[in-house]
C-alpha cells in the first residue's frame, strides 16, 4: 500500500463516517480489502486529527457540538526540528526516544522507516509508533512513574536499557547551557544519562529559544552530546559556542510567517 492510497483511504474513511454517521471496522475492511489492524491505526491517526470518534468495534461521526474545533497541534518549531531529526534516521536503526513533546513530533514522519527498532520510557510515544503503518519493533524500558515526566525511571529501566546497544538517541532538553550542556527542571537525571551511555550517538532536539537558559540540574554534558538539532533562529553566536564544543549543529527553516516567539 502507497502512502498515497493510504491517504486517499483515510479521506474515505472520514467521507463514509460523515455520512453514514457511525461505521464499524468490520465494514471498513471489507470496504477497503485491508485488514483490521491496519483500519485500527487509521482510525486511531483520524481521531487525533479531530476527523470522527472511536467507539468500540467502530468509529463515529463527531458530535455537533465538537465541529469546528481546532484540534491541539505541534507548534511550527518543533515539526521543523522533528523533520530534520527524523531525516538523520536510517532504515534498520535501533533508537531510543525520550518522552517529550519534541522528540514525540518526530513519530509520525518515521512511517516511511523500514527495520526500525524503537526503545522508548513513554507510553504517548509508544502509543504513537503502534499507529504507524509501517510499525517499527517496540520496545518499553518498564519501571517506576514519574507523573512529573510523564515517562518511566528509576533502576529497572535503567537495567533494562543496558541489555542493549543502540544507533541513536533522541531526547530534548529543558534548557542548553552553552557551557555545560543540556539541562532540565527535574532532577530525575540518572535515566537520561543511562540512555546516552547505550547509544552510539545522542542526538538533542530543542527549540532556539531554550538555547542559553541555564537550570541548575545538568543532564547531559556536551562531551556526551554528538548532534543538536534546533531552528534556524538561532544566534550566530550561541551557533559558534556550539560548534566549539565538538557538536554537529542542525538549524531547520520554519515558515517565516510563525510566530517566532
Amino acid at each position: 500500500m502507497t502512502k498515497r492510497n493510504t491517504q486517499q483511504r483515510r479521506h474515505a474513511i472520514v467521507a463514509l463516517v460523515q455520512e453514514r454517521g457511525e461505521i464499524s471496522v468490520d465494514e471498513l475492511t471489507q470496504c477497503f480489502s485491508t485488514s483490521e489492524v491496519t483500519i485500527r491505526k487509521d482510525l486511531a491517526l483520524l481521531e487525533t486529527g479531530g476527523l470522527l470518534l472511536r467507539r468500540y468495534g467502530g468509529a463515529v461521526s463527531l458530535p455537533a457540538e465538537m465541529v469546528g474545533i481546532e484540534p491541539l497541534k505541534v507548534s511550527a518549531r518543533k515539526l521543523a526540528i522533528a523533520s530534520a531529526a527524523a531525516g538523520c534516521i536510517r532504515d534498520h536503526n535501533r533508537i531510543i526516544i525520550d518522552s517529550g513533546t519534541t522528540t514525540s513530533a518526530m513519530i509520525p514522519l518515521l512511517g516511511n522507516k523500514r527495520g526500525l527498532v524503537v526503545m522508548t520510557n513513554s507510553l504517548n510515544v509508544a502509543g504513537a509508533l503502534c499507529e504507524l503503518e509501517n510499525e517499527p519493533t517496540l520496545l518499553m524500558t518498564g519501571g517506576t512513574w514519574d507523573p512529573h515526566s510523564e515517562s518511566f525511571q528509576g533502576q529497572v529501566a535503567e537495567q533494562v536499557l543496558r541489555s542493549y546497544d543502540f544507533d541513536q538517541l533522541f531526547i530534548g532538553a529543558d534548557g542548553i547551557d552553552l557551557e555545560r550542556g543540556t539541562t532540565t527542571f527535574n532532577e530525575l537525571v540518572g535515566l537520561s544519562r543511562v540512555m546516552a551511555e547505550v547509544a552510539r550517538e545522542v542526538v538533542v532536539m530543542v527549540e532556539s529559544d531554550k538555547i542559553g537558559r541555564r537550570i541548575p540540574n545538568l543532564e547531559l554534558p556536551w562531551a556526551r552530546i554528538r548532534t543538536l538539532v534546533t531552528d534556524d533562529a538561532l544566534s550566530p553566536a550561541a551557533r559558534d559556542m556550539i560548534q566549539a564544543k565538538g557538536v554537529t549543529l542542525i538549524c531547520a527553516p520554519w515558515p517565516a510567517d510563525s510566530s517566532r516567539r
